[in-house]
């Protein structure tokens, strides 16, 4: 891919954001593409809190080779408040998983997007009815339900309460409820080539920045800050928090890419390198030390970034991040049967420098 692709958020019915159909999301439940062999529940705690890590998105990235037919990237993170940490991923996680076109779940023809959704591909594990990964847990009083941990039982106990009965439990699967504390509101990303040939004309867009700046300082120095005019991007704002910040040439740079393109969520380039939102160096002591693949060894490179406009869509006001770059296996090597999915490596890079 020698151009970056755009992802943008769009609605969508969720009965077609199933594993069926391959989706690239954010939010709901993750579509898991290898059926048998999951993460674990214990690979999903945040080691700082203990809590369960929350589905963030998935990515359908695959491209035809023996292995990667099918080929899906899955971010999960902690949404514990005291567990955010600037310039710090430890709260975050990657996992890839990718299948050949012949498969046991999947048929090798396309899935068919027209009609009526068919149902997902089920398998005979159990997973949890809060938040989608394995579920070993089942409700005591139904047997229908099952659940990660205790606390999304607790959770979902005050709807499921409504319908769960010992005599009666037909309807306990089929309520759909929303659980804001652990999913986050589900979108489909829809990814579009960028057009590399549309031409900008520098000086003007040079121009409309130093008039841009220059009415930040003056509202800077009114202490007015709110009132700010034709700035493409809302979200970006609360990142200005100092002059030497909004000065930044990375900044600029980044405000000016993503001004093309103000809703964008993600930004897709195998092979090429992120759009830093602050200086690297600065940010992290020296250029980030990218660990190679754990299981292959083979180098990692970048594939993706996720924007802080994504953000907009969680509802969650104790995240944030200004840049969040995935790196995965430049191989993209074959995951054994018996793993099923692999930790790959996310960077976070926010504007303001961690001065604890």
């Amino acid at each position: 891919m020698n151009d970056i692709d755009l992802g943008f958020a769009e609605q969508r019915e969720s009965a077609w954001l199933t594993n069926r159909y391959f989706p690239s999301k954010v939010g709901g439940k993750p579509a898991w593409l290898e059926l048998e062999k999951l993460p674990s529940n214990k690979e999903l705690l945040c080691e700082k809190c203990q809590q369960s890590k929350a589905f963030l998105c998935q990515i359908y990235a695959p491209f035809e080779d023996e292995y990667n037919f099918h080929r899906t990237i899955y971010v999960f993170v902690c949404r514990t408040p005291d567990c955010q940490e600037i310039n710090s991923a430890k709260y975050l996680s990657v996992y890839r998983s990718q299948l050949p076109r012949k498969t046991s779940f999947y048929s090798e023809e396309p899935p068919i997007e027209e009609g009526k959704p068919l149902p997902e591909i089920n398998t005979a594990k159990k997973f949890c009815f809060a938040c989608g990964c394995l579920g070993s847990l089942t409700c005591g009083r139904c047997r229908k339900i099952n659940y990660c941990s205790a606390t999304h039982q607790r959770a979902h106990w005050q709807e499921h309460k409504k319908v769960c009965t010992t005599e009666s439990n037909s309807e306990c699967e089929n309520v759909n409820v929303l659980l804001p504390n652990i999913r986050f509101p589900e979108w489909e990303i829809v990814v579009e080539a960028n057009n590399p040939d549309e031409e900008y004309n520098t000086k003007d867009d040079e121009s409309v920045e130093m008039s841009r700046w220059k009415e930040y300082q003056d509202l800077l120095a009114t202490g007015n800050t709110g009132t700010l005019k034709d700035v493409p991007d809302t979200e970006l704002d609360k990142y200005i928090t100092e002059s030497e910040a909004a000065d930044d040439k990375f900044f600029r740079k980044f405000k000016k890419e993503v001004s093309r393109d103000p809703d964008q969520i993600l930004r897709y380039k195998r092979g090429g390198h992120p759009l830093w939102i602050a200086n690297v160096k600065q940010t992290f002591g020296q250029n980030p030390q990218i660990p190679d693949c754990e299981l292959c060894g083979s180098v990692r490179q970048f594939e993706f970034q996720i924007m802080p406009q994504m953000l907009n869509l969680l509802k969650d006001h104790h995240l944030d991040w200004g840049v969040l770059a995935v790196y995965t296996c430049a191989k993209s090597c074959n995951i054994p049967a018996d793993i099923g999915y692999v930790a790959e490596y996310i960077i976070k890079q926010d504007i303001i420098e961690n001065k604890t």
